[in-house]
């Protein structure tokens, strides 16, 4: 979906182009009126919006490998049903 990439390209903008700033919080896929939405902890504007949870958590899975962040995955209630670790993992599994 365009205009999720073209609202994250210009946020990145306004952050003085450092989009290491943008993802050094975890990232959240929550529901907003009939659309899901990617939005970093702690900020009520969303990266993304998606017409299906399926492809908001996707993009954030994406955006979360690459930066080494957990992605909280909510439900339509609110509550976080999911929690996936990409780098970051405070408890990591003993081998």
């Amino acid at each position: 979906m365009s205009g999720g990439y073209t609202f994250l390209a210009s946020y990145l903008a306004n952050q003085n182009n450092n989009p290491n700033k943008l993802m050094t919080k975890n990232l959240h896929v929550v529901q907003n009126n009939k659309m899901w939405e990617v939005k970093t902890e702690g900020s009520s504007q969303p990266i993304s919006h998606h017409h299906t949870q399926e492809n908001a958590i996707g993009r954030a899975t994406n955006i979360a490998k690459e930066k080494h962040v957990e992605v909280f995955i909510h439900g339509r209630d609110g509550r976080i049903r999911e929690r996936n670790s990409f780098g970051n993992d405070p408890f990591p599994p003993r081998g």
